[in-house]
Order: C-alpha cells, then sequence, then structure tokens
C-alpha cells in the first residue's frame, strides 16, 4: 500500500509536465530562458527522491494532491485561450524588459506552487528533507527568470561583476592554445577565425551566473537532508561550486570554439547558445549529486559494518 501511494503520488506530481508535454511539445527547449524544459529535471529530481522512501503516506493525502494537479492543467489550457496575452499585457504594467523570460517565469511559479503545494500535503513540514530538490530547482528557475525579466543584460550589477574574469580566461586560453585571434574588453570578445569575426557581449546569463545560483539553492537543500558532518557539507558544497564554475568556463569556451572553428553566422550561433548551457549545467549537477550520494552510501556502510 505504501509504495502504490507513493507511486501514485509521483504520477499526480508528473502529470502537468507530461501534460505539458503533449500539449506544448516545441516549448520544451532545453534553453533556461525559452521554454519549460525545467520541469523535465524538476520532476526526474522528484521521483529520485521518492522512489524508495520508507516515508508511511495514506492515501488520503495522495487524493488531495489532485485538484492542485487539475488547477495546473487548467493554468497551461488557459495559456491558449487569453491568459498568456493577458501575462505579456502585465508585463507593461511593472516595466518589464523581457516579456518572454517574464512569461516563462510565471510557468515556473505555478509548477513550483503546486510541486510545493503537493509535497506539503504528502509530507507536511518534514517535505523539505524528504523531497526539497524539485520544488527548489522550480523556485531559483522562476527567480532566475525574474532577475532575467526585470534587470536583462549587465543591468544587475553584482551578477555581472565576475563575468569580465571569465571573458578574460577564457580569451587567455584560446591565445595559450593558438586556437584563433582573441582579445577581452570587459565582457566584450572579439574573436576571428576560420570563419571570420565576431564579437560576444557576455551577460550574466550566458556566462552561467544563474547555474551558480541554481546549484547553490538546490545543493543548500540536498545537503540539509543529509546526515553527515557539517565539514563534508561543507566540502562537498565547496566542490560542487568549483564545478559549477568549471563547466560555466567549458560554456563559454565552447561558444567561442563554434565561433572561431563552425561559423560566424548569428543564426547558427545562437541556436547553439541556447542549448549550450544547460546541456552542460544540468547533467553536472546530476552526476554530482549522485556521486556525493554513492559516496556517502558507501562510507556508512563501512562504518556500519
Amino acid at each position: 500500500m505504501q509504495n502504490r501511494s507513493i507511486t501514485f503520488a509521483i504520477i499526480i506530481i508528473v502529470s502537468p509536465v507530461l501534460f505539458a508535454l503533449a500539449y506544448y511539445p516545441d516549448s520544451f527547449s532545453l534553453s533556461w530562458n525559452q521554454g519549460r524544459g525545467g520541469f523535465l529535471f524538476a520532476m526526474a529530481f522528484v521521483a529520485a527522491e521518492l522512489i524508495g522512501i520508507k516515508t508511511i503516506v495514506s492515501q488520503k493525502r495522495v487524493l488531495m494532491t489532485i485538484p492542485f494537479a487539475v488547477a495546473v492543467f487548467a493554468y497551461l489550457i488557459s495559456l491558449d485561450f487569453g491568459l498568456r496575452e493577458y501575462i505579456q499585457e502585465g508585463a507593461k504594467s511593472y516595466n518589464v524588459n523581457l516579456i518572454h523570460s517574464w512569461t516563462w517565469m510565471w510557468d515556473f511559479v505555478v509548477m513550483a506552487t503546486f510541486v510545493i503545494a503537493a509535497v506539503t500535503i504528502l509530507f507536511g513540514k518534514r517535505w523539505i528533507r524528504i523531497a526539497p530538490a524539485g520544488p527548489i530547482f522550480l523556485c531559483g528557475s522562476a527567480i532566475i527568470l525574474s532577475l532575467d525579466a526585470f534587470f536583462p543584460y549587465d543591468t544587475l550589477g553584482p551578477l555581472q561583476y565576475i563575468v569580465p574574469y571569465f571573458v578574460k580566461a577564457n580569451v587567455g586560453i584560446i591565445n595559450f592554445f593558438d586556437l584563433g585571434t582573441a582579445i577581452a574588453r570587459n565582457n566584450l570578445m572579439f574573436l576571428k577565425g576560420e570563419h571570420g569575426s565576431m564579437a560576444l557581449q557576455v551577460f550574466w546569463p550566458s556566462a552561467g551566473v544563474h547555474s551558480v545560483i541554481i546549484y547553490s539553492l538546490v545543493m543548500m537543500a540536498f545537503l540539509l537532508k543529509m546526515n553527515i558532518a557539517p565539514r563534508r557539507k561543507a566540502m562537498y558544497f565547496a566542490i560542487g561550486i568549483a564545478g559549477t564554475i568549471g563547466v560555466n568556463m567549458i560554456r563559454i569556451f565552447s561558444l567561442s570554439l563554434f565561433v572561431l572553428k563552425v561559423s560566424t553566422n548569428p543564426v547558427e550561433f545562437e541556436e547553439f547558445h541556447g542549448i549550450a548551457g544547460e546541456i552542460m549545467f544540468l547533467p553536472w549537477l546530476f552526476a554530482f549529486l549522485f556521486a556525493v550520494t554513492a559516496i556517502e552510501t558507501r562510507r556508512i556502510k563501512k562504518l556500519s559494518a
């Protein structure tokens, strides 16, 4: 009964995403600010944390989550019947600069609210220790989209501050390996390669600063539920930050390499730019969390043997 209840709960939580995937298949882009691709990773977090748990959940609690799922279904359907236009019109009232980020933000706000409501109904206040990663990933994505909507490009100074250092490091790598001609100037890169020249202006989202924020939120929630020494938690957190920064450096380098070796066509570059970040960061995040779990599980088994 317990396993069936948890399985049913997972199906209910995932069902709005499956519906969106069927109803709006083209909206599931891997780009963080151009679609619902993040929903899939959030649901993977939810499933990974709930499968196999020993917490008893009554069928009554599971059934109580259904109306919230239905509400998300209604929201998704309503987008095609004027709600999307209403949301876009609302952007003008709040002086939003990037309407697309504003629009996608509300999708993540709705989904985050639903998932938090569902796990709260299922587990009460204990949800923060049982299944925090999915909800916090969704909340983090909504926060990042809101920042991008209200403070696009380089208008948010604190997040943009680190970008010139990333740019200089990237240019240094290009010149060291003689991959082409690269010049750095603040957040600008002037690149010249096999297919011509191109200037790239790097803003904090393109530099992956948003991934550091999302990693920090998810990792803090993940470590909160782990029964390990604070020193080990701090160690894992620091290693993850370093790894995420490394992934971001690879992200910028891959964009530069595309210009130097593949194409300087703006359309082709934007297509690659749209997926380059998330296709690197999210697998890294999953792999790192899995590695931490595996290491600590093995360590606990050795200590208890």
